[in-house]
């Protein structure tokens, strides 16, 4: 076979070529571009590596100003609770002295009411005895024939309205 037999013509020059191919491809490939992906890969791992380190720095930040949130709100909440509790015992001790003022003026009227109902039945009181009195004078002086003293009728009608 001729092709087995130029081998040994032609194993040099292309052991030569293949070494010379390789040796480019090792120094443009393996020098030149392989460090440069390399650093590229490195970068970008740093990146990761210092994103996730800031963004874990992030949520304990946002933990711990949500947790100062909420003691803040929980303050306030009960400062308000507090205020309200207030507000509500002043109006009710305001309502109160409204209510004994009202109470008061209600029973200053009340006795004062009462003072003229007792009035006006004392004076319908005299006013019936002198009717009475006048009524009984004349029936008797008409029946009877009989002048009276005033006096004496007055005390019998007033005796008579007394028991009845």
């Amino acid at each position: 076979m001729p092709q087995i037999e130029q081998l040994a013509a032609t194993y040099s020059s292309q052991i030569f070529w293949l070494l010379v191919f390789f040796g480019f491809t090792f120094f443009v490939v393996g020098r030149g571009m392989v460090p440069k992906v390399m650093d590229t890969v490195a970068q970008r791992d740093k990146q990761i590596s210092d994103d996730l380190i800031a963004a874990e720095r992030a949520r304990k930040q946002a933990n711990e100003e949500e947790e100062a949130w909420r003691v803040r709100e929980n303050t306030n909440r009960a400062e308000a609770q507090a205020l309200i509790a207030e507000a509500r015992t002043k109006a009710a001790a305001a309502t109160e002295q409204r209510l004994a003022a009202a109470q008061s003026v209600i029973d200053t009227k009340l006795a004062e009411a009462e003072a003229r109902i007792a009035e006006a039945r004392k004076s319908a009181a005299a006013e019936i005895e002198d009717v009475a009195a006048d009524a009984t004078r004349d029936i008797v002086s008409r029946i009877a024939g009989l002048s009276l003293d005033d006096a004496a009728v007055r005390a019998t009608v007033k005796e008579n309205l007394v028991h009845g």
